[in-house]
């Protein structure tokens, strides 16, 4: 599949609240994002370019100094231009200046042409150099980067932009891609994701949370200028997958992992997790993956060791394995073993814990497990640990954090010098946790990753696959895709009316292969119990209803 270059304008204006931003709501039978809110913007056309125009309008910034600034060799003016014209196509805002300075007239200027631009009939640039009319591109800043991760049914390598709308024209959507629009706070659409009352990307959640806090555009705009957007892989990484030397594409799995292990592009690191191979992730890391690929662990359980020659702990032993318990004894060496950390007590994660002990000594620390029959029942810790807690290891401290949800036991431990958070199984890379009721709660679960936005993190060393580079960016993923699935809950609840768990699970999961439904109906519980503990659901003697918001 093709990336198509894509640009995005982020419209700010004041208002009693604060800064607001201008979103618009996609349509719901959209192929791409259906039902999401959105900033204007869209695909660079060729038009877009001005130097494919005889006569361009007058633009304020050249294609050099634009490129340069968005690290690009050349095109960085088409990004802008396509900015400007899908902000007039779909929400009928256009920054542009007339010939005497003023902004384009009108609270609703050129209405005409934006029905005909949206229809596909007509030329941007040129109906600007017709009319006269000066592109201020200079005051418009680049704020962000973002590339489509595979997957999805389109892929876009989207620029950000960031400009003050202009004073006197009105917003609108256009009634066919777009079906509402809103002016809020960026606070006020984060906490409507929160609470699953709008749907966003984590592209525009990102840019929303970089825009938190101002109640003057021109201070959101000067401190928008002042910090470069990261910047967003693009570019292929050589690694080796098995024997044979391969190219691994931004956003496959093993990508982050494999630039990290080899920053000088030699084609070393390995594309794919191999059981008992340890993999040395920095000065204090080491991850050595258990042989217990299946289902529900992917290519096994990953366990960490961290410290170094003065000490070090074992994060998540993994399951009663004697010769993984071998593997990781070897890697110990003569170093001492300070403690034995576990995220939380399902079988794939903690009954090593008692193998180790039973060899070091070492004390074993973790939270009590709960009653139910998916957990280790065997498990015992000496220290039961409470958020917040720090436990040595050797010249590192790992912070504890409660992050129920996947397990109501569960814990993330924060690396504080290097900034690496170890999941567990609140985040796994390449696929979904389960949420299973009644120890896991989806509520408890959203809450957790709500949470891990206010930390500072380089990287995510899941219990199950590589490591993640862009942490916030996969905790707004994974919040997105949950909420995504919790809107078709309440569509289809609105379509069938009461019904059934089993009625539900279908009409839910219909993207679903027949067979894993099972598992997608557990997922559906916990969905309706979390809209039951908001009171937007109800469920009597089986039948699942929606309440009157």
């Amino acid at each position: 599949m093709s990336i198509r270059p894509a640009a995005t304008l982020v419209l700010a204006r004041e208002g009693d609240q604060g800064v607001e931003i201008l979103l618009l709501q996609r349509t719901h039978s959209a192929v791409f994002m259906p039902g999401f809110y959105v900033f204007p913007g869209g695909a660079v056309d060729p038009g877009d370019d001005p130097a494919a125009h005889d006569q361009p309008p007058s633009l304020s910034v050249t294609d050099a100094s634009v490129s340069a600034m968005m690290a690009l060799e050349q095109g960085g003016l088409s990004y802008l231009v396509a900015a400007v014209r899908e902000c007039f196509e779909e929400a009928g805002v256009l920054l542009a200046h007339q010939a005497d300075g003023q902004p384009a007239q009108g609270s609703v200027p050129y209405p005409q042409v934006r029905r005909q631009l949206c229809a596909g009939d007509g030329d941007f640039l040129r109906f600007c150099g017709g009319e006269s009319l000066h592109l201020p591109l200079h005051q418009i800043t680049y704020v962000g980067h973002w590339v489509t991760p595979p997957g999805a049914p389109r892929r876009y390598d989207t620029r950000f932009f960031l400009a003050a709308a202009p004073p006197g024209q009105v917003a609108s959507h256009d009634g066919e891609e777009t079906i509402d629009h809103a002016w809020l706070t960026p606070e006020q659409a984060l906490e409507d994701h929160q609470q699953g009352r709008r749907l966003f990307a984590p592209p525009t959640l990102r840019t929303l949370r970089a825009m938190t806090g101002f109640r003057e555009v021109d201070s959101l705009l000067a401190q928008a200028g002042q910090q470069a957007p990261d910047a967003f892989p693009t570019q292929p990484w050589p690694a080796m997958s098995g024997e044979r030397a391969i190219q691994l594409q931004p956003g496959e799995p093993g990508y982050d992992e494999v630039r990290l292990l080899d920053p000088e592009r030699r084609g070393h690191a390995h594309s794919r997790i191999q059981p008992g191979r340890p993999v040395p992730l920095s000065a204090t890391i080491t991850r050595l993956t258990a042989a217990n690929r299946g289902p529900m662990t992917g290519p096994g359980t990953n366990t960490y060791i961290v410290g170094d020659s003065t000490g070090v702990v074992v994060i998540d032993p993994g399951p009663a394995s004697e010769s993984h318990c071998d593997a990781i004894m070897g890697l110990l060496a003569e170093r001492p073993l300070q403690a034995i950390l576990v995220t939380h007590t399902h079988p794939d994660h903690s009954p090593g814990a008692a193998l180790l002990k039973a060899r070091t000594n070492a004390p074993v620390m973790g939270m009590a497990a709960p009653g139910d029959s998916s957990q280790d029942r065997h498990f015992r810790a000496d220290r039961l640990l409470e958020d917040g807690d720090r436990i040595a290891a050797g010249p590192v401290t790992l912070r504890a954090l409660h992050t129920p949800g996947h397990a109501s036991n569960h814990l993330c431990f924060i690396h504080e010098q290097e900034q690496v958070l170890f999941a567990g199984d609140q985040i796994m890379q390449g696929s979904t946790v389960v949420i299973n009721p009644p120890d896991g709660d989806m509520l408890d679960y959203l809450a957790s990753l709500d949470r891990l936005l206010h930390e500072e993190l380089r990287l995510i060393a899941p219990g199950h696959g590589f490591v993640m580079a862009h942490p916030h960016g996969v905790v707004d993923y994974l919040s997105t895709h949950r909420l995504a699935r919790e809107h078709k809950v309440l569509r289809a609840m609105e379509h069938t009316g009461p019904a059934t768990l089993e009625a539900l699970t279908p009409v839910v999961y219909d993207d679903v292969p027949v067979p894993l439904q099972a598992l997608g109906a557990r997922s559906l519980l916990a969905h309706l119990l979390k809209l039951e503990k908001q009171k937007r659901a109800r469920c009597v003697d089986g039948v699942w209803s929606l309440l009157a918001p």
